[in-house]
């Protein structure tokens, strides 16, 4: 396996200068990390408040068409309770939109949340560290951008939340029209006969309707459980969709409930090179990452040559390709996923099962 990479020199008050990262002779420091986060941050919430203000928009055309369709329906003239079961697919259709954009929501105010949880209260409270893998996370939601919520727990939020009252106003105005007009139903029978819809008998449109309301009020009551979304204020802190009591993460503190578990692909990389040492050097230098040397001979040569394996994330290898193509332009590299590499600077011993 590769090797540790040495540890690096911890920031403190005798190394104040030290930067976080290094790109093509570039050196970010610490103050110039913490503004860009705190410009990342700005931009996400900038784009959640546009979803939000699109989630309201959804909403208000749902109850402007209800107020409208029972205006309708209960007007003398050319009102018909038609106009209360179409308004009805109308609003399924604007609740299919509404759960759609509650997904991109979701997906920008995961990573908001993800922030304040992990980088803003890490500064306010000692030892200030933030866990393990909140960059590695925030950095996969960058580069493999994902819904964090499904689509069921969409829908069933979105319907509990505004729908359901809008639907049940649309039953009772549909209800009271057959009722009271154009006149009030003296039996149960004058009410199917005027459920009657085109060839349909009044019972079946009655059956139908029923039926369909019925769904919506199970799905809506079977994702109740379902508690992925972060942008919502609930009691817990955990993941309680296995129902494990809170666990404090290997970094310290309790990961809140919404933490994906995904992280940036990890790769293995094989360099068949006759200059080990340089590139060796330039690798720990640069990328704070560890090397391993064998030693191996070419079958098709003959030649000694050194096999240099570093183990490395999807976006630090196109950093390695550079280094090793200015040291040794003959180099042979080698590309290889693999399933999990487990120790320093990747993922804790604590976090293998």
């Amino acid at each position: 396996m590769p090797e540790k990479a040495p540890p690096k020199t911890k920031p403190d008050r005798e190394n104040p200068k030290e930067p976080v990262w290094t790109y093509r002779g570039y050196r970010i420091q610490p103050g110039e990390f913490n503004t860009a986060m705190v410009h990342l941050y700005r931009g996400e919430i900038t784009r959640a408040n546009v979803w939000r203000q699109r989630l309201d928009a959804t909403t208000n055309w749902a109850v402007i068409a209800t107020g409208a369709a029972i205006s309708v329906a209960f007007s003398q003239a050319s009102g018909h309770h038609s106009v209360i079961l179409l308004n009805m697919l109308l609003i399924t259709l604007f609740w299919f939109i509404e759960a759609r954009r509650y997904r991109y929501y979701e997906l920008w105010s995961s990573r908001i949340r993800l922030m304040e949880t992990d980088f803003f209260a890490a500064m306010l409270v000692p030892p200030f560290q933030p866990a393990w893998d909140w960059a590695e996370t925030l950095a996969e939601t960058l580069l493999r951008p994902d819904y964090s919520i499904t689509v069921w727990e969409a829908l069933g939020r979105r319907f509990r939340h505004n729908y359901l009252w809008i639907y049940i106003i649309l039953a009772i105005s549909w209800m009271t029209k057959l009722w009271l007009h154009p006149v009030k139903a003296s039996s149960w029978r004058c009410i199917l006969n005027r459920a009657v819809l085109g060839g349909l008998p009044g019972p079946v449109v009655l059956g139908i309707v029923g039926g369909f309301l019925g769904l919506l009020l199970l799905g809506g009551l079977g994702t109740i459980r379902l508690h992925d979304a972060s942008g919502e204020v609930l009691p817990h802190f955990t993941d309680t969709s296995d129902g494990d009591s809170e666990e404090p993460s290997p970094g310290g503190g309790v990961l809140p409930w919404f933490r994906p578990k995904g992280r940036r692909q990890q790769l293995l990389t094989y360099i068949v090179t006759s200059q080990p040492q340089a590139i060796s050097d330039a690798i720990i230098e640069n990328m704070h990452r560890g090397v391993t040397g064998v030693k191996a001979t070419g079958m098709y040569t003959g030649e000694d040559r050194s096999l240099l394996m570093c183990a490395l994330t999807d976006t630090e290898i196109s950093n390695l390709k550079s280094l090793v193509h200015q040291i040794d332009s003959e180099a042979f590299v080698v590309v290889s996923p693999v399933k999990a590499v487990v120790g320093k600077s990747f993922e804790p011993f604590e976090e293998e099962k």
